[in-house]
């Protein structure tokens, strides 16, 4: 389903649910089983990581300190190679691009415990920005992540009601936007329904997510 053709702007926020929380579509709950992470170290203001796809690089700066925990946490993904060979299982042209949590084999990769749902920090949903993927609760955010092809305001933080709380954003990609829009635009091939089905035909590989310099 397609966010711009949705009437009305509860539609939209139950699609979005629904694209962006992936437990709910396969009925699933997050894992825990993956192994603690080393201390992730200190993220100061300007943080780059570079993720390298086989479509290319995008360069993305972090906010630690607009989401100091959701930066921690997607940082120690990164420091243990966690995210290294996933892939982009949902991709939506004028929407989003979905990934961080399966590999090509339609693995789902293990996950440590949620985080705490930062969306009010003031920061909005624009195109190119970074924010963390979760199913409806709102602290459920693990490993997976999405970038906005373009502006999603209906994602924002506007109360902190479960319907309201939104999607924390926590970075933007400063370098390679014309990649993830090759990827949002990639031709979908035939998959099954559910949390693949907006997978693109050929996948879309993470090779390696790192911290700059």
């Amino acid at each position: 389903m397609r966010l711009a053709t949705l009437p009305s702007s509860s539609a939209r926020l139950a699609c979005a649910a629904a694209l962006l929380a992936f437990t709910a579509v396969v009925g699933c709950k997050p894992s825990t089983e993956a192994k603690p992470a080393a201390e992730a170290k200190q993220a100061p203001a300007g943080t780059v990581v570079v993720m390298k796809t086989n479509k290319g690089t995008v360069e993305i700066e972090l906010y630690p300190d607009k989401a100091p925990e959701t930066v921690k946490n997607f940082l120690e993904y990164v420091d243990s190679g966690a995210y290294d060979g996933t892939i982009f299982h949902r991709v939506i042209a004028q929407f989003m691009i979905q990934g961080g949590g399966f590999t090509s084999d339609g693995q789902q990769k293990p996950s440590r415990a949620a985080i705490r749902n930062e969306a009010g920090n003031g920061l909005k949903n624009l195109r190119g920005t970074i924010a963390m993927a979760r199913t409806q609760v709102v602290d459920s955010a693990s490993n997976q992540f999405f970038i906005n092809h373009k502006d999603n305001a209906f994602l924002d933080h506007t109360n902190d009601t479960p319907q309201g709380f939104g999607y924390c954003v926590f970075g933007k990609v400063i370098s390679g936007m014309d990649v993830v829009d090759a990827i949002a635009n990639s031709p979908k091939g035939p998959n099954p329904p559910g949390v693949f089905s907006d997978r693109p035909k050929d996948d879309v590989v993470i090779e390696s997510i790192k911290r700059k310099g």
